[in-house]
């Protein structure tokens, strides 16, 4: 058995392998948003918790003012 036989042995293997773990994650069952959310967060929930209330955001400033109108 030659080099490039082996080669190509071993690709095939791979392919084959590929193959059946595509398909079994085609065939699992999908999983439920709720199970998903708990382990990642989504980043709107993550802006949600870090956002600040306007009124302490220098409240007497226009400048600030003005750029929360545009935001």
């Amino acid at each position: 058995m030659g080099g490039s036989e082996l080669l190509l042995g071993v690709i095939a293997i791979r392919l084959a392998v590929l193959v059946v773990v595509g398909w079994s994650l085609t065939l699992l069952p999908p999983q439920t948003r709720d199970s998903e959310s708990v382990c990642f967060p989504t980043p709107a929930a993550g802006i949600e918790a870090q956002a600040v209330p306007k009124s302490s955001l220098h409240a007497g400033d226009p400048a600030v003012d003005d750029m929360l109108r545009h935001d």
